[in-house]
């Protein structure tokens, strides 16, 4: 695309500057690299590495032509050949970039993650100021978008830090809540910090989602990048990335006055479902800004203008799963052998199948109490159920409905459950990294459910067997939303805990109250299993604590500051870091606490996972225990 010579520096006179880079005039498509990550290779997903290769370097090319023919900011490319070596491909850079500058970012980061390919992985992820690259040999566009973390800080400190930060602190919020109701997510913003001793000073605020999340996925990441800034506080530049967003501050402009927009009439808007109006700083350029703002509105995608209201109904419009036959289900199992008997919960029994077409399935035939409830509601039910779309939920393929038989199909998972490798005859496989993925697997999985989902899912029945692994060793949760299929006065749990002190929240337990409160109170057991390598319900047998239970030992040992002496004996002392260790025996300690209140929602059990730093000021009260007959 070629520049006018002189018409361009006279109407933009383009000034970027990066603190962690030099300042260029004009063009500056801030290329220095913050973060890269390679998976290795998948052989059961990637059986030809040059085939795959190659298909990489198609979605390369395919996105590069999209930026530059497009004028693009943003896009994804998928190939794959005859169906082997699946790649998808995304790439964003920042709104305020020009586009040849985001071409120029493309260039670099896609030299950059080339060292993920040499290094054999399939999947990778780099990270530059101004733009991001990832690809996967899975499907993962429409995937929630996850806490990822890369913080930088500048090395400046600032003047009159209280006043600084407050007013840092309310920009970045304001921009948590209007960037969401852009149509294009994304917002740069600029303050003046109210005080005339200041000598000025004005601050510059940038944040931007990933064009393929919604409104909710949109403002939960922002609200990861506004915690994880708080660290940079005073100094004068801080930038947070994630997945799927982005959120910058800084004392020095780092874009161009004609790209800021005033926000404050969208923080006002509130939960208004009418359409943001973006006013500019000047006359001109406002009117441009708007109607750029509904052009990218009119050819957005429709669930990315999803309101409220349609959440709440959007039900109706979910894509419905696939309906089994009964007697292939049968042939599949071998009619439900006991050598294909895979286990046996709360809602039924569950089996090994392989279908016709080769696929390995697992079937599960519902022991609910038939009801005309049932009868009402189970076709629609299993349909919200099967729209639950998130890495780390087992995945609901489809249903069997025939007489009084409720079969559900899920996808398999080879490992099994959790506790087999806690408690089991797989104890003392799991090394510290992978226990820490697997906690921080299953928080992302019930935050979905609690937050992110468009109707609040419940799971009531968090619990190490119902924490599957893949092949990789990467936690699904299974059986959500099966509690949704009883009668509302109807607990499938108080039918089948016995013993002392399990996983149910001391209020749901005692006094029937629910909410998703009592699965973080789950969750924060199950976090304390991972680490101990003891089943909550089993006396301590040793040590100081001896004749506990695992949630008096782990409470006991933080009030003396003695945490370790939680640690599974199986993990290798120099396999872990032992502050890192502490804070997440906190973060469980924090989810157990006896006030429903007091326990932090999944989202903020994620970030701290994340960013441990921001568990300062935050001290755990004591868990109550509870006795169920």
């Amino acid at each position: 695309m070629l520049r006018p010579p002189n018409l361009l520096p006279l109407l933009f006179i383009f000034v970027f500057w990066s603190s962690w880079s030099l300042n260029s005039v004009v063009s500056d498509p801030q290329t220095n690299l913050l973060k890269i990550r390679c998976t290795p290779y998948d052989r059961f997903v990637v059986s030809d590495i040059s085939v795959f290769n190659e298909n990489l370097n198609v979605t390369f090319r395919d996105i590069r032509r999209q930026l530059s023919d497009q004028n693009k900011h943003f896009a994804t490319a998928a190939k794959e050949a005859n169906g082997e070596g699946p790649v998808y491909t995304i790439f964003q850079c920042r709104n305020y970039l020009s586009i040849a500058d985001c071409v120029s970012c493309f260039d670099v980061v896609a030299v950059q993650i080339r060292s993920c390919t040499a290094a054999l992985a399939s999947a990778a992820l780099a990270v530059l100021d101004g733009c991001f690259l990832r690809y996967n040999s899975n499907g993962f566009f429409d995937e929630t978008p996850q806490p990822f973390n890369i913080v930088s800080c500048g090395n400046q400190t600032t003047e009159e830090a209280a006043t600084f930060n407050t007013t840092v602190r309310q920009v970045l919020m304001n921009l948590q809540t209007a960037t969401p109701r852009i149509p294009n997510f994304s917002a740069a913003t600029k303050i003046h910090v109210p005080n005339n001793n200041y000598n000025g000073a004005t601050i510059y605020a940038f944040a931007q989602c990933v064009d393929t999340a919604t409104i909710n996925q949109c403002l939960n990441c922002l609200k990861v990048d506004y915690s994880s800034l708080e660290i940079c506080l005073p100094n004068s530049d801080g930038m947070a990335f994630d997945y799927g967003c982005f959120m910058r501050y800084s004392t020095t402009a780092f874009f161009p006055d004609n790209q800021t927009i005033d926000i404050i009439p969208l923080v006002k808007q509130g939960s208004s479902n009418k359409g943001p109006t973006i006013g500019g700083v000047v006359g001109g350029i406002a009117f441009v800004l708007i109607l750029l703002g509904l052009f990218a509105s009119i050819r957005r995608p429709k669930k990315n203008k999803r309101t409220p209201r349609e959440d709440i109904i959007g039900a109706s419009k979910l894509k419905g799963p696939i309906t089994y036959r009964s007697r292939d289900l049968m042939s599949a199992t071998n009619n439900y052998s006991e050598e294909n008997k895979l286990g046996e919960g709360g809602f039924g029994v569950v089996h090994k199948g392989t279908l016709k077409n080769g696929k390995v399935v697992a079937v599960k035939k519902l022991t609910l109490n038939h009801s005309k409830r049932m009868e009402e509601d189970f076709e629609s039910e299993v349909k919200l159920i099967s729209n639950v779309h998130h890495r780390n939920l087992v995945r609901l393929l489809g249903y069997c409905s025939k007489g009084n038989d409720r079969i559900l199909v899920y996808e398999y998972m080879k490992n099994s459950s959790l506790d087999r490798f806690l408690f089991g005859e797989r104890t003392g496989f799991l090394n510290w990294k992978q226990r820490y993925d697997i906690i921080l697997g299953v928080a992302r999985g019930l935050a979905y459910l609690h937050e992110e989902f468009h109707v609040r899912i419940i799971h009531r029945d968090i619990k190490t067997n119902n924490i599957l692994l893949d092949d990789n060793l990467q936690p699904k949760i299974a059986d959500f939303g099966l509690a949704r299929l009883l009668p509302n006065d109807e607990s499938h749990l108080n039918t089948k805990i016995v013993g002392t002190l399990g996983y149910t929240a001391p209020e749901y337990a005692i006094h029937g109250q629910l909410s998703e409160k009592a699965d973080i109170y789950s969750y924060g057991v199950v976090v304390l299993e991972i680490i101990s390598g003891q089943k909550c319900k089993e006396l301590r047998l040793h040590g100081d604590d001896e004749g506990a239970f695992l949630v008096q030992t782990a409470w006991k040992l933080y009030e003396k500051d003695k945490h370790l002496e939680l640690v599974d004996k199986n993990l290798e002392p120099n396999d872990y870091y032992a502050e890192e260790v502490k804070k997440i025996i906190e973060i469980g300690l924090l989810c157990i606490q006896a006030s429903a209140n007091a326990r932090p929602m999944m989202s903020e059990v994620v970030a701290l996972l994340q960013n441990r730093d921001l568990l300062e000021n935050l001290r755990p009260t004591m868990p109550i225990l509870i006795e169920i007959n």
